[in-house]
């Protein structure tokens, strides 16, 4: 069965490209453009690992993720957060992710820590 990974990133360009790649790695790849009722998408889809972009409406990443972290359910899958902010690591922190990744960045640096993050 494939691992399955959720993206939540309002830009439909990282969406398609996280996407092309992942799935070629043979991921199940799920996205949502914004972070409405996230435990909600999140419990829906299951997924092994998700990747967090700091600039998702509505509420925004750190907001998502605190909120995530704070369900039983749901606070072990691993969350990346992903941003071009100077700031990404004081921000993954404050959100309570597990990692964080840069933009823009390198597609094997992506492939890694996901595939990091899926086996912890």
């Amino acid at each position: 069965m494939p691992k399955r990974i959720l993206i939540f990133d309002d830009d439909v360009d990282i969406l398609s490209i996280c996407t092309y790649i992942l799935e070629e790695q043979g991921w199940e790849v799920h996205t949502s453009p914004h972070c409405n009722n996230i435990d909600t998408t999140v419990r829906s889809v299951s997924p092994d690992v998700i990747l967090m972009d700091n600039w998702i409406p509505d509420t925004g990443g750190v907001v998502a993720t605190q909120t995530l972290k704070r369900q039983n359910d749901l606070k072990d899958i691993p969350v990346i957060y992903f941003s071009a902010n100077n700031d990404i690591q004081s921000l993954a922190k404050q959100a309570g992710a597990d990692t964080f990744l840069e933009k823009p960045f390198d597609l094997n640096e992506l492939e890694s820590i996901i595939s990091r993050m899926a086996n912890t």
